[in-house]
């Protein structure tokens, strides 16, 4: 009990300390600096969403070998990222090692293999003591893991938020991404807060994309049964309101893809998959690569909704229509177009109409409309636009002057 009261009592000191530590010199910014990565959405897949803890660096290599087969790295997916459960203990000197069974080869040896793939190689840890899953955080050992993992070559760091007790979200990520930075190397920070304390409003400086919801869970709507993870609509309703939060270098993060998971159908993927473009959202898959169907390549690389996702501007769709569970969501793009997408959340066909005016256009205006999925030229319009919408579905499109 003494040893368990003397250390609160050491992190409660350490903690208060934190703020006036970071804005004691009035010539250095209260947050961190930009680290200039990142300029359009991360594009990727985590081992999280399909495997969680049972991963080995035979499955990452075999993603890795996938992602390039299967078309995916030229569509632009960059990121082989390992989520949790790579961590062993650490050695007498605090250093962290991976577990010795599941990565024999040692990570350092699996970046070397995805970065001759032509790829990127992405790690995890947490800001707390240890990880979700009960391996060793990087509390107390930032700097000595940021160094750890820029010698190992690693390109991305999702930081987690699990085991963080009382500890202040910005001071904590903050840390690490000074640490991260000193390393010398450029490795893009992803913040796992869940936006318990709105780190859209405090980490544009200190991450490259920060988490804006729990968990996604694998469905269209409705929570999980635990009540902890939310389904794909719900996550989505919570964006609304946060586009003015992102851009080039700093992304609204609403968790990683779920298509081809089984959890949903494949218009359902669709949607998910056009929604979260439209959204300017990192597209980070979570599915298995090395044995995915057709249709979810399909869906993953339609490299005209990709587009919309990287276009260069980096403005983030608005719900600009809503009528019960008819919606419309658009964004702009370079060149003066509006990329929009018609959401039918309900089971049944229904006309769903944008106008003009919700795309800030002059009702005389005469545009040229694309369709996204179909890879079509559809006939110009002139002050709106209306397409039949299948239920649990999207259209996407193009519409440019």
């Amino acid at each position: 009990m003494r040893k368990t009261i003397r250390a609160a009592f050491a992190l409660l000191i350490a903690l208060s300390a934190c703020q006036p530590a970071i804005a004691r010199n009035a010539n250095e910014p209260l947050l961190g600096t930009p680290n200039g990565l990142a300029p359009t959405p991360p594009m990727g897949w985590n081992s999280w969403n399909k495997f969680g803890c049972n991963i080995n660096e035979k499955v990452i290599r075999a993603e890795a070998d996938a992602m390039v087969s299967s078309g995916m790295r030229d569509a632009g997916y960059r990121y082989i990222v390992i989520d949790d459960c790579w961590q062993g203990a650490r050695d007498k000197n605090g250093n962290i090692q991976p577990d010795p069974k599941r990565f024999p080869s040692g990570i350092k040896a699996l970046a070397d293999y995805v970065h001759a793939k032509g790829l990127k190689f992405g790690i995890y840890s947490d800001a707390g003591t240890k990880t979700c899953a009960g391996r060793p955080g990087s509390r107390g050992h930032e700097y000595q893991d940021a160094q750890t993992y820029a010698a190992w070559g690693v390109d991305y760091l999702k930081y987690d938020w699990c085991n963080t007790d009382t500890q202040d979200a910005t001071a904590s990520y903050l840390t690490m991404s000074r640490a991260l930075q000193a390393t010398g190397r450029p490795i893009v920070f992803s913040l796992c807060e869940w936006g318990k304390s709105k780190p859209w409003l405090w980490a544009q400086n200190i991450g490259n994309l920060w988490r804006t919801t729990d968990d996604i869970y694998d469905h269209w709507e409705g929570r999980s049964p635990d009540g902890y993870h939310l389904s794909m609509l719900e996550i989505l309703d919570l964006q609304a309101g946060l586009d003015t939060y992102a851009g080039p270098g700093h992304w609204n993060d609403p968790d990683m893809l779920e298509v081809g998971n089984g959890g949903m159908t494949d218009s359902e993927y669709k949607a998910h998959f056009s929604l979260w473009a439209i959204l300017a959202a990192p597209l980070i898959a979570g599915n298995d690569l090395s044995t995915m169907s057709d249709e979810t390549r399909t869906i993953l690389t339609n490299r005209e909704v990709i587009a919309v996702d990287q276009d260069p501007l980096g403005i983030e769709a608005k719900r600009v229509a809503k009528a019960g569970n008819y919606e419309v969501w658009a964004r702009p793009i370079k060149g003066g177009g509006r990329a929009v997408v018609l959401l039918n959340r309900s089971t049944e066909p229904h006309d769903i109409t944008v106008t003009w005016d919700a795309l800030q256009y002059p009702d005389d205006l005469k545009a040229a409309v694309r369709d996204l999925w179909l890879h079509k030229d559809l006939p110009a319009r002139q002050g709106a636009f209306t397409a039949n919408v299948q239920g649990h579905s999207v259209v996407m499109v193009t519409i440019k002057p």
